[in-house]
């Protein structure tokens, strides 16, 4: 591998320290020599003045299992200075379970096109172990690193079999959760960053289970009990989603996190903090919450950050905000036969109903349920377009959840709606920027493809930063933000990445910061998968060039030729104990756990 030199860059290391003028020399796929004249005989020079060269940003909350399979140069990624990316998320990866069970607990859940996924996992899927699934992903020509959580959900049925681990009150026999626990146990020895779990009764089951919740959900607290113990033990990681209509769940991640003096802390994260609309002060509460139980109580707990405007689009009803409410989840439910939904929908005591859930704004939620905050981008009729649903309302002289309703019933899909759910005010990020109980994520890449974009949330970040010094309030030194997206999150994730030193992997993103401007928040719909799109937002003159393992992936707008075709990134195993405390010998063989 050719050595390369990045010459003159304003260097921002990653750990927070002040940026530096000078030279990054990469030579092997890891730094070499960094400092403010480095020198090599032969070494291709970039000449990157004025630009910032900082370590490769850090994904820790994608859905990326599906699209990796198909197109695993996650190119949306990379083209927006993403070097490592975590899937696994939310209960969900594809290692044990069947085929068709892995695309029951996923589609519906992350909004990711069905009949792109069965055909992709009825080809691809021949792995039924950890190692196996690892070893497929690193046969594959990966663009980012990749690491990965086991789902607790992905576990759960593979032991219980899918009928009995959606069924309420049903409950593992001692020789299940035994194997469950051998089966956590095998997926940290294989290199899993810990396992993800939810409470979220929003997750819903697609398929000939549709809309049941997903196994995870159903999982009482012996279950959960033993599962975490064993990250706890290894030093791994527990992510999770607590349930986001009551909110309690937040409350059993915390203490799971917690030592209370008598054990050890477990590294825990959990989705995902914002300064909602609809509930202004959660955001100020959860973080003091998670404070008391990280300096009080001996937690290392983190809420993943959502750091700009959580803006979502909806075609209809198409909408996982629907489901925190009854008659919004009983529309969802009944998608499927849209002559019985339009029926419900047009029904009065239907409405009657959806008007008082509507109503309700004291009733925990995300969507702050305002159809005057809810504007139409797309209709059959252009003069909808730009408007929202209360002032069409107003014009027909209906109340809006009539408007809505009818709208939904005459155009279905054809209507595209937007709405911005939380972190609407750039002007009050500090706090939320601040924060030292968040960790930056939650971008759900690779999921919601058509409701969300938000694939270059790290530039954006950026962009928010560097306006509020060119205001004249910095929100933060540009360094502390630069360590936020790398080394902060690659170190609560036990990950070796996410810094420029020498002999660390040359993971490196370098940015225009004259182009760090407000087109990097324009959306586009870009190609997905087959006949798909997706919405992004993108500016391909903010990343001026990306680096993976040494090998330059993104330069000046263009991707490298062999993206897609060789491997720039590798497996990042989590660096949690691989053996007991107590004992300090191997574990042994699973089949061996499972028995005893």
């Amino acid at each position: 591998m050719a050595a390369t030199l990045l010459k003159n860059g304003t260097v921002y290391d990653g750990t927070g320290a002040a940026p530096f003028v000078g030279d990054v020399l990469v030579e092997g796929g890891v730094v070499r020599e960094l400092g403010p004249s480095v020198r090599h005989p032969t070494a291709r020079t970039v000449d990157v003045t004025g630009q910032w060269v900082m370590p490769g940003f850090v994904d820790n909350h994608t859905h990326y299992d599906g699209e990796l399979l198909v197109a695993p140069q996650l190119s949306e990624s990379v083209r927006h200075g993403v070097t490592t990316v975590l899937l696994g998320g939310c209960s969900l990866s594809f290692v044990y379970s069947d085929v068709q069970d892995c695309c029951d607990m996923f589609t519906r859940v992350e909004a990711f096109p069905r009949d792109i996924l069965v055909p992709i996992l009825k080809d691809e899927k021949k792995w039924s172990s950890p190692r196996e699934w690892i070893a497929h992903v690193e046969a594959l020509p990966i663009g980012p690193n990749i690491a990965s959580f086991i789902g607790h959900s992905d576990i759960r049925a593979k032991v219980m079999g899918i009928e009995r681990s959606l069924t309420p009150g049903e409950k593992p026999t001692k020789e299940e959760l035994s194997r469950m626990v051998a089966m956590l146990e095998e997926s940290l020895d294989a290199g899993m960053l810990g396992i993800s779990m939810q409470h979220n009764p929003w997750d819903k089951m697609d398929g000939k289970h549709w809309s049941k919740l997903l196994p995870a959900a159903y999982a009482k607290w012996r279950e959960r009990s033993a599962l975490t113990s064993v990250v706890r033990r290894r030093g791994a990681h527990l992510q999770g989603i607590p349930n986001l209509v009551n909110r309690i769940g937040a409350l059993w991640y915390m203490s799971q996190s917690a030592s209370f003096g008598v054990r050890k802390a477990l590294k825990a994260s959990m989705v995902a903090m914002m300064d909602l609309k609809g509930d202004p002060y959660i955001r100020a509460v959860i973080s003091g919450l998670a404070k008391v139980f990280n300096e009080v109580f001996g937690a290392d707990f983190r809420m993943q950050t959502f750091p700009v405007p959580f803006r979502v689009y909806a075609r209809g009803m198409d909408l996982v905000i629907f489901e925190e409410f009854p008659t919004g989840a009983l529309a969802r439910h009944l998608s499927k036969d849209l002559t019985k939904r339009n029926a419900t929908l047009k029904d009065p005591e239907y409405r009657a109903k959806f008007k008082r859930h509507y109503r309700n704004k004291l009733a925990p939620k995300i969507w702050q349920k305002d159809f005057g905050d809810a504007y139409v981008r797309e209709a059959p009729d252009p003069s909808l377009v730009g408007k929202s649903f209360t002032q069409i309302a107003e014009e027909r002289g209906q109340h809006p959840v009539d408007t809505f309703l009818d709208l939904v019933v005459e155009m279905d899909q054809q209507i595209l709606w937007e709405t911005t759910v939380g972190n609407h005010d750039p002007q009050r990020y500090g706090p939320l920027y601040n924060d030292e109980n968040g960790i930056f994520g939650f971008a759900d890449s690779g999921a919601h493809i058509n409701n969300m974009a938000f694939y270059n949330n790290p530039v954006r970040v950026l962009e928010y930063v560097k306006a509020s010094h060119d205001r004249g309030a910095p929100l933060m030194p540009i360094e502390k933000a630069v360590w936020r997206l790398t080394k902060e999150n690659a170190d609560f994730f036990n990950l070796d990445t996410g810094c420029l030193a020498p002999g660390k992997r040359a993971d490196i993103t370098v940015i225009d910061p004259e182009r760090l401007d407000d087109s990097v928040h324009q959306l586009h719909t870009a190609p997905f998968v087959g006949d798909s799109v997706r919405l992004v937002n993108r500016n391909d003159d903010t990343v001026k060039l990306v680096m993976i393992g040494g090998k330059i992936a993104w330069k000046d707008g263009a991707f490298a030729p062999t993206l897609g075709k060789e491997r720039f990134g590798a497996f990042l195993p989590g660096t949690h104990e691989a053996v007991e405390v107590e004992a300090a010998v191997p574990a042994p063989p699973l089949a061996a756990r499972t028995q005893a």
